[in-house]
């Protein structure tokens, strides 16, 4: 992956992750929302930290990742 993805907030990234096509399923009582995706018939769940003023580049390759996003879509969004 050629491009980089910059450090944000967890709103930032939430914004990301919908014009993935990412959505929000639910979050109750704590600092983690869980997200979801559908990609070709198979849906995948990952959780996303809220209420932070910057997440880590890592964190959010590793969330894009159980959210079945490749190399070129996380480009292509970034």
């Amino acid at each position: 992956m050629s491009k980089k993805i910059p450090p944000m907030s967890s709103q930032k990234f939430v914004k990301l992750l919908n014009r993935g096509d990412a959505r929000f399923v639910r979050q109750s009582g704590t600092s983690h929302a869980i997200f979801k995706r559908e990609k070709d018939g198979t849906i995948y769940r990952a959780p996303v930290i809220m209420a932070r003023n910057e997440l880590s580049p890592k964190y959010m390759k590793l969330v894009l990742r159980q959210l079945g996003f490749t190399d070129a879509e996380i480009e292509a969004l970034v």
